[in-house]
C-alpha cells in the first residue's frame, strides 16, 4: 500500500511547485517508495514531478515506474527532456523501454539521442524477448590482461561513472574475446605491481545471446553470480546480465508460471493496471477449452446412467472421489513443474520419478480408501463402501500419474510444463475419475 503521508506531501509540493520539499522527500525516501506513492496519480502529475528533479533523480525514479507509466510519459514530457532522460538511463533499461513503445513514440525519441546510444538500442532491441540478449546490458567494465593492479584500479576509477557495475571486470583481447574475469575485491587486496593476467579467473561461466531467460536465471542461481557474461557466435563479449536483472527475470518467470498454472495466458501488464479487454482475452481461451474438457465428465455420467438410476447413493460420493483425484493430480503436477524448472529433474529421469511417485500414490490411495470405506459402510452399506474404496485408490493413482506425466510430455514437445498444473490436470482427472468410479460400480454391483 502506498505511503499516504508521502503521497500527500508530494501532491502538496507539486501543487505549489516546491522543489525544496520534493528534494527533501527524495533525500529521505528510496525512489521505489516515491514511485509507489505516485502510482495512482495522473501521468501529467508524474511528468511534472520528474521535471522538478535533477536528471540523476529523474532517472532513478523513472526506472521504478511501471512500463505503462513509462510509455505514457513519452507523450507527456517535452521531447528534449525525454531524450535527456533516456540518454541517462542504463543501457538495458533503455532497451526495455524501447521494447514497450510504439513506432511513433520511438521515432519521437531517437533523434534526440547520440549516435552511439541509438546504435546500442537497435542492437539490444534486435534480440528476441525473453533471451539473454534481450536481458543483457552493454554497460560493463573491461580491462586488458597486460595491466598491473594499480593501472587496472585507475582504469576502473575512470570507467565507474558510466558503468552499471564494476564489482566484476572482464579481461578482453583486442578483438573483444573473453579471457577471464577479476573482481574489484581481488584488485583491492592484491599488490599494486601484479599483472592482471596472473590474477584473473580464466574459467568463466558465460551464456549465448539466444539462451532463454529461464535458463539464464538458473545459471545465476546455480553459480551464485553477481553478473553473467553474454557471448555472441564469435565468442566475443557483447554484454552482461547483472544479478538484479536476473532477479527481475526470475520474478517475471514466476509470475508467468503462476498464471499458466491457473490456465491464464501470459499477461504483459500487472493485474492492477491490466485493461478489462486484456483480462478477458487472457482468460477466455483456456476457459472455453476447459468447458469442452469438462464435457468428458458429462459423457461419462451419461454412459453410466443406468448405474446411477439403480444406485442413487453413488452420487453422494462422486464429488469426494473426483475432487480427491484432482487434488492428487495437482499436487504431483506442482511438484514436477517445479522440479523441471529448477533442473532437479530432467526428461531422462521420467521412469525413475514415475516409479517413486506411483509408490507414494499407492500409499496415499490406500490410506484414503480406508477412510472412505468406513464412510461408505456407514452411509450406504458394504457394497457401496467397497466400490468407493477401490475407486478412491485407482483415482488417486491415475490422478498422480496424469499430474506427473503431463509436465514431462509438454517438456518433450518444447512447451511450458507450468501449463500442466491446476485446471488442466483437474479437468482431465475429473473425467477419468467419473469413468473409474462408475466402472467399478457397474462391475461390482453387477449392473448391465
Amino acid at each position: 500500500m502506498a505511503d499516504l503521508s508521502l503521497q500527500a506531501r508530494l501532491l502538496t509540493a507539486l501543487s505549489s511547485t516546491d522543489k525544496q520539499a520534493i528534494r527533501a522527500d527524495f533525500n529521505h525516501h528510496h525512489p521505489a517508495d516515491i514511485a509507489k506513492a505516485m502510482v495512482s496519480q495522473p501521468d501529467a502529475a508524474i511528468a511534472k514531478l520528474l521535471q522538478l528533479l535533477p536528471l540523476p533523480d529523474q532517472t532513478d525514479l523513472f526506472s521504478y515506474l511501471a512500463k505503462r507509466q513509462q510509455a505514457a510519459l513519452v507523450e507527456e514530457l517535452p521531447r528534449n527532456d525525454m531524450a535527456a532522460l533516456v540518454s541517462a538511463m542504463d543501457a538495458d533499461e533503455r532497451a526495455d523501454l524501447f521494447h514497450s513503445l510504439g513506432d511513433q513514440q520511438r521515432i519521437a525519441i531517437l533523434p534526440g539521442l547520440a549516435h552511439a546510444e541509438r546504435e546500442d538500442i537497435r542492437r539490444l532491441c534486435s534480440y528476441p524477448e525473453r533471451t539473454a540478449g534481450a536481458l543483457m546490458t552493454s554497460s560493463y567494465a573491461t580491462l586488458s590482461a597486460n595491466l598491473t593492479v594499480k593501472q587496472a584500479i585507475r582504469t576502473l576509477r575512470l570507467e565507474a561513472p558510466d558503468k552499471e557495475t564494476i564489482y566484476q571486470a572482464y579481461v578482453l583481447t583486442e578483438d573483444r574475446r573473453l579471457l577471464g574475469t577479476i573482481s574489484l575485491k581481488q584488485l583491492i587486496l592484491s599488490p599494486s605491481d601484479v599483472m592482471i593476467s596472473s590474477l584473473m579467473k580464466t574459467e568463466v561461466v558465460a551464456v549465448a545471446t539466444d539462451l532463454a531467460q529461464e535458463q539464464v536465471v538458473e545459471k545465476v542461481r546455480q553459480y551464485d553470480l553477481i553478473a553473467l557474461p553474454v557471448l555472441d557466435d564469435n565468442n566475443q563479449l557483447v554484454g552482461i546480465i547483472s544479478y538484479d536483472d536476473a532477479m527481475d527475470a526470475a520474478e517475471e518467470e514466476a509470475t508467468d508460471d503462476a498464471q499458466k498454472s491457473a490456465s491464464v495466458a501470459s499477461m504483459r501488464s500487472p493485474l492492477s493496471q491490466a485493461s478489462i479487454s486484456e483480462l478477458y482475452r487472457k482468460r477466455i481461451g483456456w476457459l472455453v477449452l476447459l468447458v469442452f474438457g469438462a464435457l468428458l465428465s458429462g459423457a461419462g455420467l451419461a454412459f453410466f446412467e443406468d448405474t446411477l438410476e439403480a444406485h442413487i447413493a453413488l452420487v453422494f460420493f462422486m464429488p469426494l472421489l473426483v475432487g480427491s483425484g484432482g487434488n492428487a493430480g495437482s499436487q504431483a503436477a506442482a511438484l514436477m513443474v517445479r522440479a523441471l524448472a529448477t533442473g532437479d529433474v530432467v526428461l531422462k529421469d521420467w521412469f525413475r520419478v514415475l516409479a517413486k511417485d506411483l509408490l507414494v500414490a499407492s500409499a496415499l490411495g490406500i490410506s484414503m480408501g480406508i477412510t472412505v470405506f468406513a464412510l461408505g459402510y456407514v452411509r450406504s452399506g458394504p457394497e457401496i463402501a467397497i466400490v468407493v474404496a477401490l475407486a478412491m485408490v485407482c483415482v488417486v493413482l491415475v490422478g498422480s500419474f496424469i499430474g506427473l506425466s503431463l509436465p514431462f510430455i509438454l517438456s518433450r514437445f518444447k512447451l511450458d510444463p507450468a501449463t500442466a498444473s491446476g485446471p488442466l490436470v483437474t479437468t482431465i482427472v475429473d473425467a477419468s475419475g467419473v469413468i473409474i468410479y462408475f466402472g467399478f460400480a457397474t462391475w461390482i454391483l453387477q449392473i448391465n
